[in-house]
Formats: structure tokens, C-alpha cells, sequence
């Protein structure tokens, strides 16, 4: 399996990949992404060159995005202080669920964050998804705190406020990584 940027011309496969773990979310019990993503906002983090997707052959078996971008709201300005890149959108095929892609991933965006000089990898989750969050645990992420809807550090209300972090490192993530090196952190 190999690592690739997202393309423009992915925008479809990706929004359909969404779709497919919404369904799923769905059936889990969770409202977490049943509102459609916006097609255009997906383009424009393509073409910031932070989404990535996992390939089997020509089939799309994970993707993740990966930034130095943070959304308002959820961390201090200690936080954001400390380098860090943040992950969003961690999302795996259905037919390949129960094979640790999603925690081979983590250790890639682990790997990539590390040589991008950042110190953390971050995240938000779904506050009411509690079994994501188990699952970030899992993964060696502490969890800093919980963001309630309403009571963002700034800017406006939250569903997706549970922070958790974990030290970037060098990993074994056995993907064949054909994304460029990444950019450091802090360089123009």
C-alpha cells in the first residue's frame, strides 16, 4: 500500500468515501458527519496539498488530512504555541476495517509531523463518539480535554471538542510514502 496526495480530480472518490463512513457512523449510532461535506471546501484542502490518501492498487483504502491549520475555538494559546500538525478526517474503507490501517495512518502522520519539526499531533473528535475517542486512546493519544458545544476558548459552538494529543516520533507504518517531504514547521 502506498501514501499519495489527494488530486483535484479525487474530489468525487473522496466525497463518496466520506459518504460510505457516514452510513456507517449511522448505523453505529452516532450523528457524527451526517451533514454533507462541502465539495469545494474538500478542493481547497487538496489543493493546500493536507489531504492524503492511502492506495491498494487503484483502490482508495484510507484518507486523512494533515495541517498546520487548527479551527478556532479549541485550543489555548499555550497550545498553539508548541508545533504541532493537526488530523482530521481519518477515514478507512469499510473492506479494510479491522486490519490496523487507521493506526498504521496515525503512525505515518506521526512520522510526517516529526520531520515537519512539530512536537504533537493533534486532534478533535466527535464529542458524543465515545468509542472514536476509546480508539484515539488506543493509539497513544492523551486526551487533553473536552471543548463543550457553547463554551469554544473562541469563536462559536462545537460538536467536534474532544482534544486529544500525542508526541510526534519516527514510526514503522510499512506504507510506501510517495508524498513529498514535508514542509518544516514555521517555514515559508
Amino acid at each position: 500500500m502506498r501514501v499519495i496526495p489527494a488530486q483535484p480530480v479525487d474530489v468525487s472518490t473522496l466525497l463518496a468515501f466520506r459518504e460510505e463512513a457516514a452510513a456507517w457512523l449511522s448505523r453505529l449510532g452516532t450523528d457524527q458527519w451526517q451533514r454533507p461535506y462541502p465539495a469545494d471546501k474538500l478542493l481547497e484542502t487538496i489543493q493546500a496539498g493536507t489531504v492524503f490518501m492511502v492506495l491498494d492498487g487503484d483502490a482508495t483504502a484510507a484518507t486523512i488530512t494533515l495541517t498546520p491549520e487548527v479551527e478556532e475555538g479549541l485550543w489555548t494559546e499555550q497550545e498553539l504555541a508548541e508545533p504541532s500538525l493537526f488530523i482530521n478526517k481519518l477515514s478507512v474503507a469499510r473492506t479494510y476495517a479491522g486490519q490496523n490501517l487507521g493506526g498504521r495512518l496515525l503512525d505515518w502522520a506521526g512520522d510526517r509531523a516529526y520531520r515537519a519539526g512539530a512536537k504533537w499531533l493533534r486532534l478533535d473528535a466527535w464529542t458524543t463518539n465515545e468509542d472514536l475517542q476509546a480508539y484515539y486512546l488506543r493509539q497513544g493519544f492523551e486526551r487533553v480535554r473536552t471543548v463543550l458545544e457553547g463554551a469554544a476558548i473562541s469563536g462559536g459552538p462545537r460538536v467536534s471538542g474532544w482534544l486529544a494529543q500525542r508526541q510526534t516520533r519516527p514510526a514503522e507504518h510499512l506504507f510506501t510514502d510517495e508524498t513529498p517531504e514535508p514542509a518544516r514547521i514555521g517555514s515559508t
